[in-house]
């Protein structure tokens, strides 16, 4: 009987793909490449095109925003979120990147620059550069991403890989490019990928094609039998065609680590330092050749390693030391943040670098709803185990930090919370999308100041941890130490900012006040019974005063006048002046109408404005008999408390509320209209 152990690893045996493995690790002679060449000629695209093919192998969407049509590419969604690292509300930044990339990839320039995201600490910056090399590593992997390089044999047998990944095509002599790119590209059509062959073989590679030809007298055909073309998949823990360099202190720089160092073992081998045997071939510009390598923080580099990035960007070459200048094929990508940058504007000698740099502004968040997204990803019910996170909890959390990114509107009858609002796809009396837009356009700056939401993250963690003894946490705790964080944050550095801070905080608190009101509103009235009647009864009253007609008593069975009274109560819930109650009135009784033609039946839920003040009306007629104020004094008498055992289930049952924080945030709200606080 087999053991446990070899039971398990024989039930896992069937899941492994042998085939796979051997297509990805394919290996054949020069000519077998020339017919996947043919067969395939996206195999020898540039880095930039390869990239700008792998965003859009994912898909894209048009989505709008503001009236204006904006490309959504899912690799940053949907991809991304496989890989924990989805990005939210960033859709026109990315669309700028992916036009850089296309035009790039087309050849209009932009391949010959430094692509620099510019943005302020935590604004995602990093993680698109994460997303880029773990999407190149899967595209490689892939049939529509697979790209090839070569090794040579060598004098005891062994085969030695070209160090720096190039295309086997790079072997051809000048004299028979032009014959074979033709016969590659017959019969292509001038928008299909075409053949293109461009570069010259890295000095390893030069020394070993020459050593070569000269042993079969010249005979190119003859050297291609000491050649072995294989797959090539990028990787950056391998370091094939992904590189990340990140600058250390100046004493310790050294831009060895970007073009190669001598081998110093193997100079006693081959005699001279100037051997390209005796180099190693292994700088991040080296082994991010047919890739991408990013570079973080990339302003803070010595001035010599600037001189590098400048003929590796421009020219497509670099210059190991000792040796001629060398081609490169590779995606350049640089991050930093604002300080870093104005010191790049206000330094006269780095023009040359200011000018091959296409910077893409990465802002915070400043639209709400994604802002949530982003922390939802972190604190959720799957990740966080053994602990409530109450309603509303995140959604305040955020919108205090959207806030502090936003620019306070030059608009007088519009508060900063308004502006919120409208930016999250809310609409406000008076103002129209393209008051949005006129907003936006006054405040270009926007989200590249303000909170990041590294530091909600980290006060929404220590909430979470800072009390063991709660089965829940809820908003006043996170709004407790985000409040006691600001003194010691390291990027508020006036009392101004700080003054501007708290005052925010207040405004979080009073709009939490008014939410968690209006939901203990909403449940109180969630008699479906009684909501159902009371409209009834208004619109039999609203019907019969627009068709000037009386209505029948239904307990005297007499014919009275509308009840305007009753109407009012209820139009004065969503604010409908006295004046425009007519108006009010037939637009409802228009609506009923319009459903009747489409066949449709009218009732509360169908009208929103309506099933609000219905809602108000109906929890201004119970809430006294609900006696919700009484919780406050811990006197509650047994018909009170099964009421408010219905109000507590509903908001479980509705607003996900658990048994902790449905009584807190009744006990709560019963404060306020202990208070005399009520909503009106």
């Amino acid at each position: 009987m087999p053991s446990t152990g070899k039971a398990i690893l024989a039930a896992l045996r069937p899941q492994l793909d042998l085939g796979d493995y051997r297509k990805k690790h394919w290996e054949g002679s020069f000519d077998e490449y020339i017919d996947i060449v043919r067969e395939h000629p996206e195999v020898t695209r540039t880095a930039y095109q390869r990239l700008y093919d792998m965003i859009i192998s994912h898909g894209t969407e048009e989505v709008y925003e503001q009236k204006e049509k904006i490309t959504r590419y899912k690799f940053f969604t949907e991809f991304a979120a496989k890989h924990g690292d989805a990005i939210y509300g960033l859709d026109r930044p990315l669309m700028l990147l992916a036009n850089a990339f296309m035009s790039a990839a087309k050849g209009y320039g932009t391949e010959r620059r430094v692509l620099l995201l510019h943005g302020p600490v935590g604004s995602s910056k990093s993680t698109i550069a994460r997303l880029m090399k773990k999407g190149l590593e899967q595209y490689s992997k892939s049939d529509e991403g697979m790209l090839f390089s070569f090794s040579w044999k060598g004098d005891n047998g062994a085969w030695l890989k070209c160090p720096m990944h190039e295309d086997p095509l790079r072997l051809v002599p000048h004299e028979l490019r032009a014959t074979l790119l033709a016969t590659l590209n017959e019969g292509r059509k001038h928008d299909e990928v075409q053949v293109r062959l461009t570069g010259e073989m890295c000095p390893f590679c030069r020394q070993m094609y020459n050593e070569r030809l000269a042993k079969v007298d010249g005979d190119w055909n003859r050297m291609l039998d000491d050649i072995k073309v294989y797959r090539l998949i990028l990787s950056e823990q391998d370091r094939i065609g992904i590189g990340t360099f990140q600058p250390k202190d100046e004493k310790n720089q050294d831009s060895t680590e970007l073009t190669g160092d001598i081998n110093y073992r193997k100079i006693a081998e081959y005699g001279t330092d100037s051997d390209p045997r005796a180099f190693n071939f292994d700088g991040e510009l080296n082994i991010a050749n047919r890739g991408l390598v990013e570079f973080i923080e990339v302003l803070k580099l010595d001035v010599a390693f600037l001189y590098d990035l400048l003929g590796a960007s421009q020219e497509h070459k670099i210059k190991p030391k000792k040796f001629a200048q060398t081609d490169i094929d590779e995606v350049i990508l640089g991050h930093t943040n604002e300080p870093e940058y104005r010191r790049l504007q206000n330094n006269e000698f780095m023009e040359a670098l200011r000018d091959r740099t296409v910077k893409i502004d990465v802002p915070y968040v400043t639209r709400l709803k994604d802002e949530i997204k982003i922390y939802e990803k972190d604190f959720n019910a799957d990740r966080v185990k053994g602990k409530h996170i109450a309603p509303h909890t995140i959604e305040i959390a955020a919108m205090w930090a959207t806030l502090t990114r936003l620019v306070q509107p030059k608009h007088a009858n519009l508060t900063l919370l308004q502006k919120l609002k409208l930016y999250n796809g809310k609409t406000l009396p008076g103002f129209t999308e393209d008051n949005v837009v006129e907003l936006k356009r006054e405040a270009m700056n926007e989200g590249m100041h303000g909170i990041s939401p590294r530091y909600i993250q980290d006060k929404i963690s220590n909430a979470l941890v800072a009390h063991p003894e709660e089965a829940c946490v809820n908003p006043f705790m996170v709004l407790h130490e985000l409040e006691q964080g600001l003194r010691h944050h390291s990027l508020i550095t006036s009392q101004e900012q700080l003054q501007h801070c708290r005052e925010l905080l207040s405004v979080v608190k009073e709009e939490y006040e008014d939410i968690v009101k209006n939901e203990v509103q909403r449940a109180i009235a969630a008699d479906e019974d009684a909501l159902t009647r009371l409209c009834s009864n208004y619109i039999d009253n609203v019907k019969a005063y627009t068709q000037r007609e009386k209505v029948r008593n239904r307990y005297t069975g007499n014919y009275e006048e509308p009840d305007e009274r009753l109407m009012r109560s209820v139009e004065e819930k969503i604010d409908i002046p006295e004046g425009r109650k007519d108006d009010f009135r037939r637009e409802i009784m228009n609506y009923i109408g319009a459903l009747a033609i489409d066949g449709k039946r009218f009732d509360y839920k169908t009208n929103e404005r309506l099933q609000k003040a219905l809602e108000l009306k109906l929890f201004e007629d119970q809430k006294d008999t609900i006696k919700l104020t009484s919780l406050v004094s811990n006197v509650v008498d047994k018909a009170t408390q099964e009421k408010i055992d219905v109000v507590k289930s509903r908001l479980i049952r509705n607003y996900g509320y658990c048994e902790v924080c449905s009584t807190d945030v009744l006990n709560f709200v019963a404060s306020i209209f202990a208070r005399g606080h009520v909503k009106k």
